[in-house]
């Protein structure tokens, strides 16, 4: 029975690796992290049962909250910084990119369009090399006054109206809401191109509330990147994934390298700072091996998300991979590339378990094209009402 001995005063030798490194491993993963993360909306830590309920609220208080401040905004904006759409098409004829927002009624008091637009606008002005980017409404309503928002906005911005007269509805029939949304989609694209005939069109649905540095990221991108030529010819470009979507362990294998490199590297670190801590174990790759997955347990657990949030710091840290197949909050396409698309879509027919995004990510191998997702995302989703799907009566941010 001496084996036992020697394995227990192994490891219960306060100056023997494997008691500290044991140690270390049982307070991050067992109280610190916990401690830390229990409130992260998207660690695996996060106590849902307790938390979940009251953020889902208190975030939609803020957005009434938000909703409020941006009636208020439009109500103070000045007149001469809200030129007429009119104005706007004689002063910008060929712009280089075109924001469109495909928008229906929503539940009213939130005005997610109207912040939609003026985070949008405010981003526009305050943006150097943004002076020929345009905003287009689109409002895909079947009965368009009903959309309060686009009718409201549609004095101080260029508008499209899908059901503008009552006849377009005769004889309209789908089979579904998601052949619908497809078709809008379609309408919008079309218009744009047709009205503005942009460079880049950015389709954006009308809760996809862009983020602050998006023009900027979007211009070092297209213009500054070594692969801008690759990207020019991309199907398209996504600038929105599901926060819930974006761990290692899911469904996008491709992820698999990127955490394996990032075990690796960190864990090379790590092993470097204990050999300078601490003396040198007997077996040098056993302890490179556990910092690895220790590194690679670590950013999985807290979640992904919050370490892609740390490329924010500068436009040139954020990464192309390739796309996944959800969503389409906001969707970058050249001109051509748009044109493509919608050659694509008019072949298909678009049904519950195949919506637009769907079809979208399809093309991609039936039709030898590829597209790339931007990482960190350069929209939030702040839509929790959805209409597709029909309405909430409690929505939850999961």
């Amino acid at each position: 029975m001496v084996w036992w001995r020697s394995f227990i005063s192994l490891y219960c030798c306060r100056s023997s690796a494997p008691f500290q490194l044991f140690l270390f491993t049982v307070v991050t993963f067992g109280i610190a992290l916990p401690v830390v993360c229990h409130r992260l909306l998207y660690s695996y830590y996060f106590m849902k049962d307790w938390y979940l309920s009251p953020m889902s609220h208190d975030f939609l208080k803020n957005n009434l909250k938000e909703a409020q401040d941006t009636v208020q905004y439009f109500q103070q904006m000045p007149p001469e910084i809200l030129q007429s759409p009119k104005a706007q098409d004689e002063r910008f004829p060929k712009p280089w990119l075109v924001v469109t927002v495909v928008t229906v009624q929503r539940k009213a008091e939130y005005h997610y369009l109207m912040q939609v637009v003026a985070k949008f606008h405010q981003l526009l002005q305050n943006c150097s090399h943004c002076g020929s980017n345009r905003i287009l409404l689109c409002n895909v309503q079947e009965e368009p006054e009903h959309n309060e928002d686009a009718r409201v906005l549609k004095k101080f911005f260029p508008t499209i109206e899908r059901f503008k007269d009552p006849k377009d509805l005769l004889g309209f029939k789908v089979n579904s809401q998601f052949e619908k949304e497809k078709q809008d989609y379609q309408y919008c694209m079309n218009n744009t191109l047709s009205r503005f005939d942009p460079k880049y069109v950015l389709m954006v649905e009308d809760d996809a509330l862009p983020e602050d540095d998006i023009f900027d990221v979007l211009h070092h991108l297209l213009t500054q990147r070594k692969s801008k030529t690759k990207l020019e010819n991309a199907l398209y470009i996504k600038l929105f994934h599901p926060e819930r979507l974006q761990r290692y362990i899911n469904p996008e294998p491709m992820r698999i390298l990127e955490w394996i490199g990032v075990g690796m590297s960190v864990g090379s670190l790590l092993t470097f700072l204990y050999l300078k801590m601490f003396s040198k174990p007997e077996k040098l790759w056993q302890l490179f091996l556990y910092f690895m997955i220790y590194i690679m347990l670590l950013v999985e657990l807290v979640g992904r998300h919050y370490f892609l949030e740390l490329r924010r710091l500068s436009p040139q840290f954020y990464s192309l991979v390739p796309v996944t197949e959800c969503c389409t909050q906001a969707m970058l396409f050249k001109a051509q590339s748009a044109q493509r698309a919608l050659g694509y879509l008019d072949t298909v027919q678009c049904q519950s378990g195949f919506a637009k995004d769907t079809a979208l990510y399809s093309f991609l191998r039936e039709r030898h094209e590829y597209a790339f997702v931007v990482e960190p995302n350069l929209v939030r989703h702040i839509g929790l009402f959805s209409t597709l799907r029909g309405l909430t009566i409690d929505p939850k941010l999961l």
